[in-house]
This record gives structure tokens, sequence and C-alpha cells, in this order.
């Protein structure tokens, strides 16, 4: 057995009819570079002989009774293998749009928690003869930097790996741990570090948070990134529903490195600065758009040697950082969202890697369900905590494969959470910036027009940095 972190069961706690604290990886493949040709039975063949190297496919949760300790990862004696890798299709030939409508439907389902915690489906049938691949993994399981690194687990670097015979497996699963067990397992975790012994050994570390933290916005000289339950309401900032609609876009990052170094900012810049222009561009159509500035969360890593010594399969923390979409003016949104990163930067590195990662082994069920309740009532009244999720995580630069079939692009999906029924989550592969909208459907209609209007706001950059179509910089020229 093993248990869960603070963070990872965190993803577990918040979970509610609502709320699927599940993530997605949306892969388009090129089935024509398969050795042999394509066959689902391929794909499938290939996933199994990779389940030696991941270890967390075939683990599964058991609650501790009366929660008396966070949940433990337990090999599943029941293993399926053919639950977890499924195929559908779409009447040929079809679009991306009706794969999202697809993933859409896959995304309203909670993952089934009596059994590992991932599914793989193959959608075929897709037009210009691609294959889709969905990888579901709950939360609890990855976050951003670990989802990438089992996804090249999964992957190849070429159509026919040098290595292609499957690794040994000398997998034996567990017996499924009675009440009894998992009751002696959490009293010896709880005697081994009483919450009194991981309060103290925390609080050092959560006081410098709070100074840092404090010093840092009393600060007229420095930025601020933006304040929670300090922004407007938008329409996705309501109660969530259990059913969700998703999109896609995908823009050049050459040209994104060039519109970087033209306004000398950083790449994760102008991600935000197309959010913002797509945002404002789709809250103006329906009239809804605020005269303040939006505020988006943005997960990030915090992987490092702060934290090495912390198991848990999610290291992140959050930067909260403001989303001009009431100005119309480019130069004047992208000077707004470098002084709002700084700011932002300036505020986390003051709170420290360690600070999120300690409240979450502090906290226990009643403190997540609380908070998980409290965001429900703000979601139809007081103030707006959030907005909305924006992830950006950086991928590889070179092609990768699934049983032989090129991998096309990488359209990534984050959780929606209560009280922000939007997430955005964008990841860099080859030369491409792939973008995954994720939205409550009842409401945000039309998501589709979110994710076209990406590519407006792209080009509004471009021509604000006097950028030419083959990605020269002429600005201040």
């Amino acid at each position: 057995m093993r248990r869960l972190s603070g963070m990872d069961a965190a993803f577990l706690y918040l979970e509610t009819p609502t709320t699927h604290m599940h993530v997605h990886a949306v892969m388009v493949l090129d089935p024509s570079t398969v050795p042999g040709g394509y066959s689902f039975e391929k794909i499938k063949a290939h996933l199994a002989s990779r389940l030696p190297m991941l270890p967390e496919f075939r683990r599964r949760l058991a609650s501790v009774p009366f929660d008396l300790h966070r949940p433990v990862w337990f090999d599943d004696p029941d293993f399926d293998f053919d639950y977890h890798v499924r195929r559908i299709a779409v009447p040929s030939p079809g679009t991306i749009a009706q794969v999202a409508d697809i993933v859409g439907d896959l995304a309203s389902r909670p993952l089934d928690r009596s059994r590992p915690l991932w599914e793989f489906w193959v959608i075929e049938g897709v037009e210009n003869g691609a294959v889709v691949a969905v990888a579901r993994m709950h939360h609890a399981t990855i976050d951003g930097v670990s989802g990438s690194s089992l996804m090249t687990t999964i992957l190849d670097l070429e159509p026919q790996p040098v290595d292609a015979a499957p690794a040994a497996d000398d997998w034996e699963p567990e017996h499924k741990p009675s009440d009894i067990e998992l009751l002696q397992h959490a009293i010896v975790s709880r005697l081994r570090r009483p919450l009194p012994l991981a309060l103290a050994m925390a609080m050092p570390n959560l006081l410098r948070a709070a100074v840092g933290i404090t010093r840092v916005r009393r600060d007229p000289s420095r930025p601020s990134g933006g304040t929670p339950f300090n922004t407007p309401r938008t329409p996705w900032n309501a109660p969530l529903t259990a059913h969700r609609r998703v999109a896609f876009a995908s823009i050049s990052l050459d040209e994104v490195k060039s519109m970087k170094n033209a306004f000398g900012c950083t790449v994760n810049d102008i991600v935000l600065a197309t959010a913002t222009g797509a945002l404002r561009q789709y809250l103006q159509r329906l009239d809804a758009l605020p005269d303040r500035p939006l505020l988006a969360a943005c997960p990030v890593s915090v992987r490092n040697d702060q934290t090495a010594d912390i198991d848990s399969a999610n290291k992140v923390s959050t930067m909260f950082v403001s989303l001009p979409t009431h100005l119309d003016d480019v130069d004047a949104q992208i000077a707004h969202i470098r002084a709002a990163t700084k700011g932002a930067k300036e505020e986390h590195n003051a709170a420290g890697a360690r600070t999120l990662l300690e409240l979450g082994e502090l906290a226990g069920p009643r403190s997540f369900g609380l908070a998980s309740r409290l965001l429900g009532g703000l979601a139809s009244r007081g103030p707006v905590p959030i907005n909305l999720v924006i992830s950006n995580v950086p991928g590889p630069p070179f092609p990768l494969f699934l049983g032989g079939a090129r991998v096309m692009s990488m359209l990534p999906l984050g959780p929606p959470i209560e009280g922000a029924g939007l997430n955005i989550t964008v990841l860099s592969y080859l030369d491409r910036i792939d973008w995954g909208f994720i939205a409550c459907r009842e409401l945000v209609p039309r998501l589709q027009d979110m994710a076209h209007a990406v590519e407006d706001a792209h080009h509004e950059l471009l021509k604000a940095a006097h950028i030419d179509d083959i990605g020269e910089s002429h600005r201040g020229s």
C-alpha cells in the first residue's frame, strides 16, 4: 500500500457529481506511419507492452474507514486491461469538431473509483485518415509535468522503436486491504507523524510565506499579479453542472517566439495575451464584457530541490494573473500582462515552493469538503474567487509516435473547478502551440467560437508586433 500525498488526495476530496477532477490528452495520429499498417489491436498491444513501466496504471484506491487518514493506492488484483482500452468511431469523415463532441461526452463521465483511475479511447473514422487517441487520467495520479513524463513512457521517438521487446513483467497484484488493515496502517502513519508534529514542522515555512507575500504586496514599487475575490463575474462563474463541452485551437510556436522577442516578454506572456484577446472577443459577442480585468489561476510546477523530499504525484502551486480583457489596445494589454506576471512570480516566490504542498498535508477531507461547499456558495452569489484556470505546459519539440502512428498534435484538457466553469490548457508540441478548451456545457454556449477567437487574437498580436509572414520582427524599425 502507498498513501496518497495531501495534494493528490485533495483532487479526490474536491470531486463532486458535477466537479470531475480528471485530465485528458487528445492526440491526433497519422496511422500511415505504422509499420505493416494500422489496427486498433496494434495500439492496444503497444499499451499492454508498456504496463510494466507504468505502475500507476494498475493501482486503485482504498479509502480508510471513518476518513481517519488519506486513501491509499494498492495493486488491483482484479485489473482488467480490456476495460481501460476501448475504441469508438465517428461517421467517416469525422471532423475535429465531432471528435470534440465525443471528448466532451467522455469528459462528462467520472472515472470509476473501483478501478484504476484511467481510460484510453481510440477514435477512428476521423477526416484525412487520422485516428485520435484520448488518454483520461485522474488528477490524483498526475500533474502537468508528471503527465508529460508518463506520456514519454507510452510514446516513442520513431515508428519502430530500437528496442521493441516488451519489458519484463514480474508484477504480482496485492490483495485488497481489509478495513482492519487500512485502520492499522492509518494509525501507524498517524503515530509516525502526528498532526501536531506535522503542523510544527510546517509552521515556519507557512509563516515565512505569509510574511513574504505581505512584504511584496506592501511594496508600492512592485507590480501585483492579481487578487482573488476581487474580480468581476462572467457567465461561466456559476455553479457547475455535470456536462462538459470541448473545443480546440492551434497556433504557430515560431510566430509566438517572434512576438515574444518583439514585445520583450516571455512565451507565457504571449499565451496569456492571446487568451485575453480571445476571451475579450467571446465576451463582447455575448454582450457580457466586464469593465475590469479578469483573474486567471495559473498552475505552476514546483518540482525542484525544495520539494524533492515530498512524495507526491502532484507538485504544483498557483499564480494569480490579471487578464486585461477590458483594454482594447494590444500594446496596453501586453504591458499589463508583463507587469501582472512579474508581480505574480514575485508573490509566488515569496510564498515558497513548499507552501501549498504542506497545506495539503495538514488539511483533511472535511477541510476540502468545506472549501468545496464554500466555492459552490460563492459561485451563485457573493464575490468571485477567480474567473478561470489557464495552464501552460511545455511539450517536446521533436516528433513522437504511438504504436508506430505519428502524433500530429497533442491537445490538453484540464478540469474546470467549482465556480470557474472554464479551463484553458496550452501545450507546445513540435512547431505548434495546441490549445484545449473545456467548459461547463450549460455555462459556455458555442465554446468553439472562443477557440476560433484564438486565431483572431494571434493575428492581432502579429499585427501589433509588426511581424511579417516569415516570422521576422520589424517592431521599432
